[in-house]
């Protein structure tokens, strides 16, 4: 296995885990932003507000998004499985 192999493996399960997690952290982040901007517009200085809608904008976007995450992870675990004969030459 060249060091080529090796980097473009890498490049692509990274991009993989990104593409898997960017969704949700924005979704995440976004969210908090708001309640963040809602909570010093109302002056409500209460650290638990902001759970319960991250978790069900979370919860939200992985229900809608579910099929297609899983269908990419599928996919590069396939391809990872049927490149095995030629990394091992």
């Amino acid at each position: 296995m060249t060091p080529e192999q090796v980097m473009t493996l890498a490049y692509q399960a990274m991009m993989v885990c990104l593409y898997l997690a960017g969704p949700l952290l924005i979704t995440a982040l976004l969210l908090g932003l708001l309640i963040s901007l809602f909570q010093a517009a109302t002056q409500i200085n209460e650290m638990t507000l902001s759970f319960i809608p991250k978790i069900l904008g979370v919860l939200a976007v992985l229900v809608i998004l579910g099929p297609y995450l899983i269908q990419l992870i599928v996919d590069f675990t396939t391809r990872l499985f049927t490149s095995i004969p030629q990394i091992a030459q």
